[in-house]
């Protein structure tokens, strides 16, 4: 597999609409189609990892007939799987096995697919009472609360409404309450499943193996494998039944490579897109910036610091039943003193989603090493002796004790950094990504190198997905603003002028209005509430302040209104530095190691937000006829739009002939580039830095030494031969894609 286009299928893009953009893919270069997932889910999620239905192809996309017929088109296809949960959907008879588990109590055959306590409970009360009944009513052999419906025990249904309650095999709490099973995150709608047994494992993967076997789907993208049992003992028995590629949506913290012993090709490529963003970024601001975030926020503590109050809170909010959980499974429910402030700081500091200890095996040094270095931390908040005790048990314990540490780590890291310390510690939020670390400003040329150096010649490669914070496009504009701080300083204090309502969101509100323009008070909405939401220091999603709430309306409004002409002036002249950063990572991307993706609509450019934001509707007729524009001999694009598709297309179609695992060399080419060659049939040039290029007179006298031989720049069909000067190789676009 030379490359993958991801879609997001929805109820209204399904199977048949992707089958006739195909032709429009393969013309781009597009190796395969990688699809969202395709298992029955709540018909109308426009997301689909809320299955309901494993034995099924959802209907809402086409079905079975509709997949085969897309399969059919000749572009391989890749799926994306959800191994590790299901929905709890409303009304919950949606979900057969989980009915029939709740139902019939750990006698039913459904009760081992579920990872639960029992009896479960189930937060679904609401704040308000309502009636007497509290909203619940019996209605034969279901158990109604509002909206809600559950089975009613056989044997129980004519028993008065308090004894019923009592005598089923769950419990009906408050909304708030933790559930009384493992969940995604902190969604209390997606329950955990116990992959793990080889019965769940055989009855939830048949007809994604089936699919596999006819050849109608050639790889899988796993979803979230740390939140697994074992997520090595389900890759070893996965990984031979998957022709193709086979990756993980893992995310790995700087320097963190995945357990060697893992059966797979990789990852999603969140570690590359943190390091091609860092790229195009300029360090020698991270002073100015942080000050100017700090004088606009009021926020004074280093990013470390709200990193951990972050987590800290997200475990108190979220995850009090997972750590009781967690603790019981280390004592066998016996107290012991200081224990489990131990494990709330121990979760708190550990750096990483997963610790890889394998229970009853030993742990590997750097498993210990991670654990011994997160302990430390843990011992200057709380009592050293437990936390100490709480490192053994996670490293030694008991094999559930040490399974649950696993499990948990993974939601506190992405509750707790994801979506709560990366809404609230912004200097430059285009390093706020998914596995970002925004104290990180910017990375040199050379340890971008040693980075591509040790990936995998087969891990995907992506700059944008379903889940990242804001589009690569957005992220290259606001990269700009790390050459120009001073500038930038100067236009958010005009504008925070003009328009204000609270400090410690405005500043966020202020980069991404500029980063996503142009864009409508709606859209703009939106995503300032979900920010304010995830930083959780005003409203969250468990507590709304219609008040606040009405402020952000307020400001979102205004902000364009009174300063949307500033805004567009600025950001015209970032965006004659972002286009070439836009340009410049999409070629290194696409042809760096590994094997690249590109997010659906993002061959040209795009400033999309966080979910559901850049989950719209893509003008494919417009991409379409752009690229036949393009493809049109003579063609040179002079729009941000064409030259970006030029690029895409281009790298893409070079692609296929390149090996994946041809040689990655660097190419010596100054502070302003970044060069590297592949094999003998590949050589990428891009401009890095540009305000700081431009304001030293340009490229100058520098040049560039190609390999031996003749080169000819796919872009523009010029050839070239022995040592280039800078100025010439880059006089037509920022980017330069040569091929023999």
């Amino acid at each position: 597999m030379i490359s993958t286009y991801r879609v997001q299928l929805t109820p209204d893009l399904g199977f048949a609409d992707v089958a006739e953009l195909t032709g429009y893919l393969r013309e781009l270069g597009v190796g395969a189609v990688y699809l969202s997932p395709i298992l029955q889910a709540v018909p109308e999620s426009g997301h689909g990892y809320d299955v309901t239905d494993h034995t099924a192809v959802r209907a809402e996309f086409g079905g079975l007939p509709a997949l085969r017929d897309l399969a059919a088109r000749g572009l391989p296809l890749v799926a994306d799987v959800v191994p590790n949960h299901m929905t709890v959907p409303v009304p919950e008879s949606r979900n057969a096995p989980l009915w029939a588990a709740l139902r019939d109590g750990p006698a039913s055959p459904y009760a081992r697919w579920f990872d639960v306590e029992w009896p479960v409970a189930l937060p679904v009360l609401g704040d308000e009472t309502g009636d007497g009944n509290g909203g619940l009513s019996a209605d034969g052999s279901v158990l109604r609360c509002h909206e809600h419906e559950f089975p009613i025990r056989p044997g129980t249904e004519r028993l008065p409404l308090a004894e019923l309650l009592a005598a089923q095999h769950y419990r009906l709490v408050s909304w708030r309450d933790s559930p009384g099973y493992r969940r995604f995150f902190d969604v209390s709608s997606l329950i955990g499943l116990r992959v793990e047994d080889p019965e769940v494992y055989d009855a939830t993967h048949a007809v994604i193996l089936s699919l596999l076997d006819q050849g109608v789907l050639q790889g899988l993208r796993v979803d979230h494998p740390d939140g697994l049992a074992d997520p090595r003992g389900y890759l070893k028995r996965l990984r031979p039944r998957v022709p193709g590629p086979l990756w993980v949506e893992k995310i790995l913290i700087d320097g963190e490579r995945l357990p060697e012993n893992w059966r797979c090709d990789g990852t999603t490529g969140y570690d590359a897109l943190n390091m091609v963003t860092r790229l195009f970024v300029d360090p020698a601001s991270e002073d100015q910036l942080v000050k100017t975030f700090a004088r606009h926020t009021g926020v004074i503590e280093d990013y470390e610091t709200v990193r951990r109050e972050a987590k800290r809170h997200v475990i108190d909010l979220f995850f009090r039943g997972e750590v009781d959980r967690l603790v019981a499974a280390m004592t066998g429910r016996v107290e012991e003193s200081g224990l489990r402030e131990a494990v709330v700081e121990l979760l708190t500091a550990m750096p990483v989603y997963r610790a890889y200890v394998d229970p009853g095996e030993p742990p590997s040094t750097e498993s210990i090493r991670v654990v011994r270095r997160a302990a430390r931390e843990a011992a200057r908040h709380t009592d050293p002796g437990p936390v100490a005790r709480a490192a053994d048990l996670v490293l030694y314990g008991p094999a559930e004790a040490v399974t649950r540490f696993q499990q948990t780590c993974g939601p506190v890291m992405a509750k707790g950094v994801e979506d709560t310390a990366l809404y609230r510690w912004y200097p430059l939020a285009a390093l706020n990504e998914v596995g970002g670390e925004p104290d990180r400003f910017g990375v040199s040329v050379g340890e971008f190198h040693e980075f591509c150096a040790t990936l995998p010649p087969r891990t995907m490669t992506t700059l944008s997905t379903h889940d990242t914070k804001r589009s690569e496009d957005v992220r290259a504009r606001l990269a700009v603003l790390s050459e120009m701080p001073d500038e930038w300083a100067l236009a958010v204090d005009s504008w925070a002028a003009e328009v204000f309502f609270d400090p410690r969101l405005d500043y966020l509100g202020w980069q991404t209005l500029m980063a996503s323009w142009p864009i409508t008070p709606e859209r703009f909405t939106k995503y300032l509430l979900k920010a304010a939401r995830e930083a959780k220091t005003a409203i969250s999603w468990q507590n709304r302040e219609p008040g606040y709430e009405s402020g952000i309306r307020r400001f979102a409004q205004e902000a364009i209104d009174v300063c949307g002409e500033s805004v567009a002036a600025f950001t015209a002249v970032v965006d004659r530095y972002a286009r070439v950063n836009s340009l410049g990572q999409k070629a290194v991307q696409l042809l760096m190691p590994g094997i690249p993706d590109v997010y659906q609509g993002n061959e040209i450019t795009d400033f999309s937000l966080v979910d559901p934001d850049n989950r719209r509707p893509v003008d494919f007729r417009a991409r379409r006829a752009l690229l036949a524009e393009i493809l049109t001999p003579g063609t040179r694009p002079d729009t941000w739009d064409g030259q970006k598709l030029l690029v895409t297309t281009t790298a893409l179609r070079l692609r296929r002939r390149l090996d994946p695992e041809a040689s990655y060399t660097p190419v010596e080419a100054g502070e302003h580039a970044v060069a590297f060659s592949r094999g003998d049939e590949a050589l990428v040039v891009a401009t890095r830095l540009p305000v700081a290029l431009e304001r030293r007179g340009g490229w100058g006298s520098e040049t560039l030494m190609l390999p031996p031989g003749r080169w000819r720049d796919l872009l523009t069909e010029w050839e070239y031969t022995g040592r280039v000067p800078m100025g010439h190789l880059l006089s037509r676009y920022p980017v330069a894609i040569l091929g023999r």
